[in-house]
């Protein structure tokens, strides 16, 4: 009998863990929830707020992301870097970024905007001119950490031949972000196809959440109906 009592006290023990799990997983699904409507919800805001400057932009970037921010400078052409693996209505192609150096001397990378790829993997993607002295350029403010890390495509200083591999980050030193580049000073700087928005959505944390509240009252039930039939 003692055996047997130790054996259902260890099987309540089980559910009971269980049950603890289920409620951990469930809080973790609604934190992420609430924490990505409150994302979505200051893309939103900030998306729809008015242009500012982006030195006074710059004074807080986690609070400013998104914004729209206006300055001057002048883009350098040798700097460019191509990010790939990006789609544009079925198309293959990359997005380009080219190193820009404000007025006040800040030296960041501006995401112009998506281009097709070549022929063939051999053959570089025909890049959109670069204007030289200074321009204004007016682009939404984004934290660099949003761009990928690690080796990217780089054309070359002559715009031509191979596309070799190269570590922007290592190479270059910059501000804590970006721009994507909404339109400037020249017609040559408006992008055909400017960088995406994220796709807003709240997801299915909520849901998710309330799966694992139902899976633990599915384990309490379980436990309880055992017991009756013994």
């Amino acid at each position: 009998m003692r055996t047997r009592e130790k054996f259902s006290f260890l099987k309540s023990l089980i559910a009971l863990a269980l049950i603890v799990l289920c409620f951990i997983a469930a809080e973790w699904q609604y934190n992420r929830g609430v924490d990505r409507h409150q994302r979505n919800f200051l893309i939103k805001e900030n998306i729809a707020a008015p242009a500012m400057t982006l030195g006074d932009a710059a004074s807080d970037l986690t609070k400013n992301e998104w914004r729209t921010v206006n300055t001057d400078g002048v883009f350098d052409a040798n700097q460019t870097i191509l990010l790939r693996n990006r789609y544009f209505e079925g198309k293959y192609g990359f997005e380009f970024l080219t190193l820009f150096t404000s007025s006040q001397g800040k030296k960041f990378w501006v995401d112009r905007g998506w281009i097709i790829a070549g022929k063939d993997a051999l053959t570089a993607p025909v890049i959109p001119y670069t204007p030289a002295g200074t321009v204004e350029v007016t682009g939404r403010l984004r934290l660099d950490t949003s761009l990928p890390r690690g080796s990217f495509f780089a054309l070359p200083a002559s715009g031509s031949g191979l596309i070799s591999k190269w570590n922007a980050q290592n190479e270059v030193v910059t501000e804590g972000f970006y721009l994507d580049l909404l339109r400037g000073s020249t017609a040559e700087l408006t992008p055909n196809v400017s960088a995406q928005l994220p796709e807003l959505s709240d997801g299915p944390h909520m849901a998710y959440a309330l799966q694992w509240v139902f899976f633990a009252g599915l384990v309490g039930y379980g436990r309880i109906l055992i017991r009756r039939s013994r």
